[in-house]
């Protein structure tokens, strides 16, 4: 998917809403009332609040990355949640017992915990924390307990990968590549003057990004350290950013990872190519090549193949990724599913490799397919959910065990993302993080609706947040919330941007006009070179 605006401040019109939008509105079967927990900070009020208030952010949790174990009878996941003090998030690791639903703490007491990553056997778990000052790489032994800082990096690692042989783990992490400065500050400075810091070269296109201010100069490499701790041994050099994720070949000779290593670079920052590295001779092998992205490759179990996704850059605005495969050497690329429409968001290859489990969305919701080389597509999971709290995006993550029980993030419209796992056709949640909040917040229904553009009649669907206690029929104001990207999407998922507006006696609007992502390539391609155009009339 080409880059774009990704962090777009929804633009909000203000309307009254008339009875005839609900009478066009219909409630899901499962549509009731939702309760959200009060805040621990307790209130003077004389009595309970029923409606939700900035206060119950503070309450909310949510789950992301469930990681499940090889044998699929643990999974690891994070739980992220707001901290009152900091007004920060803070995460921390949870595992889950399959059969019992039985939780138990993990890692994060002590610093932020994230990114679970589960050895070959089951045995450990690599995973990154701050415990300690700065974010790490660590290790847990799961049968005594005992846990290890791999690292003293001066940067945070990310994309870790195990070697198949359980010995050595791979990461990436950004490598300093400070500019130089432009003269120095004289000598006569006096004792406890604060001046300017002198002025930095820099010869990087871009080095500097909105909310972010001025970018730390810096590369991304791939490193690998013994996984019983020791001098990490760096793998791929040069002023490139090579990125995850990274995947072994099951012998353990090679790593791939993903850059844009072409001389211009920094002038083309669609393109990317599949590499790979000896991890031996430090060689580099570029696997694809074509003007457009390949990237997130990943090795078959069997190790004949790779996966990825990438497209034909054709220089539009939204342009569609597809899932191919190569031999393991690069050649024979071909097309997975030619004619899914459908983008995929990740995925793992099957234990048989014969097949894969990629992350879709349709429609505004998102699901897992298990697609075979064959072409042929079957829904596996549903209802995954997890973008984020704030506003209703697509999104949400999944592992698959080796016997193919799938694990995921998922929830509805009233009810934040949990844990779920699906086996042989059976869907349960594993996790309620908010289940104290029910009894005490009741949330606006969230309903579906579907109306046709003033400007071609063509089907424009949304969903509809009513403020709590809202009788059919009734008129009041509305909010449009209107996504950002502009090609991402919203969906039936839980947002607090949108409970908040309920509560306060407003019904919200969160549409996906032309240009959203979710309907085919051709949907999101209308408004290429034409952007605000018809998707205002939607």
């Amino acid at each position: 998917m080409r880059h774009a605006l990704l962090a777009a401040t929804a633009a909000l019109a203000f309307a009254t809403l008339p009875a005839t939008v609900f009478a066009q509105a219909s409630a899901p079967a499962d549509a009731q009332p939702v309760a959200m927990s009060a805040s621990a900070q307790g209130s003077d009020r004389t009595g309970p609040n029923r409606l939700f208030t900035g206060e119950d952010l503070f309450d909310l949790a949510l789950a992301s990355d469930p990681q499940i174990s090889p044998d699929g009878r643990t999974i690891a996941y994070v739980r992220r949640q707001n901290d009152i003090m900091t007004d920060r998030a803070v995460s921390s690791i949870w595992l889950i017992d399959v059969a019992s639903g039985a939780e138990t703490p993990f890692a994060g007491s002590d610093g932020a915990a994230f990114a679970p990553t589960w050895s070959p056997d089951g045995s450990r778990l690599a995973y990154v924390s701050t415990a300690g000052g700065s974010a790490q790489l660590w290790v847990k032994w799961l049968g005594s307990g005992e846990a290890v800082r791999l690292t003293g990096l001066p940067s945070s690692p990310s994309s870790i990968a195990w070697s198949p042989d359980g010995r050595s783990i791979a990461y990436t992490m950004t490598v300093d590549d400070s500019a130089p400065s432009l003269g120095s500050q004289p000598s006569n400075r006096p004792e406890g003057a604060e001046w300017a810091d002198p002025l930095e070269i820099t010869d990087l296109v871009n080095f500097r990004a909105d909310g972010a201010g001025e970018l730390t100069p810096g590369f991304e490499k791939v490193f690998v350290i013994p996984a019983t701790g020791g001098a990490p041994r760096q793998l791929t050099f040069g002023r490139y950013n090579d990125t995850g994720p990274l995947s072994w070949s099951p012998d353990g000779s090679r790593i791939y990872f993903s850059a844009n290593r072409q001389p211009n670079w920094q002038l083309d920052q669609v393109e990317g190519e599949v590499w790979a590295v000896d991890v031996a001779s430090l060689a580099l092998t570029r696997l694809t090549d074509r003007n457009g992205p390949d990237g997130g490759a990943q090795v078959s179990p069997d190790g004949r193949m790779v996966a990825y996704v990438g497209f034909d850059d054709a220089g539009r605005a939204y342009e569609q990724a597809e899932l191919y495969v190569m031999n393991a050497d690069g050649s024979n690329s071909r097309l997975v599913a030619p004619g899914w429409d459908r983008e995929p968001a990740d995925f793992h290859w099957a234990a048989d490799s014969r097949s894969l489990y990629v992350q879709y969305d349709e429609r505004g919701e998102t699901y897992v397919a298990r697609v075979g080389l064959d072409g042929s597509v079957q829904r596996v999971a549903s209802g995954l959910s997890g973008g984020g709290l704030d506003r209703p995006y697509t999104g949400g993550s999944f592992s698959v065990s080796q016997d193919g029980t799938v694990a995921f993030t998922g929830g509805t419209a009233q009810r934040p993302a949990d844990v779920q796992v699906t086996r042989r056709g059976s869907t349960r949640y594993l996790t309620d993080l908010n289940a104290g909040l029910r009894a005490t917040k009741t949330l606006g229904e969230v309903r579906e609706i579907t109306v046709a553009s003033s400007y071609d009649g063509q089907e424009i669907q949304g969903w509809l947040t009513l403020p709590p206690g809202y009788v059919d029929g009734t008129r009041v104001p509305m909010i449009l919330e209107i996504h950002g990207g502009p090609n991402t999407a919203y969906g039936p998922h839980f947002s607090t941007d949108n409970q908040l507006y309920a509560a306060a006696g407003y019904a919200v609007l969160s549409a996906n006009p032309r240009g959203s992502t979710s309907y085919g390539e051709a949907f999101a391609q209308e408004i290429d070179k034409d952007y605000p155009g018809h998707d205002y009339d939607d």
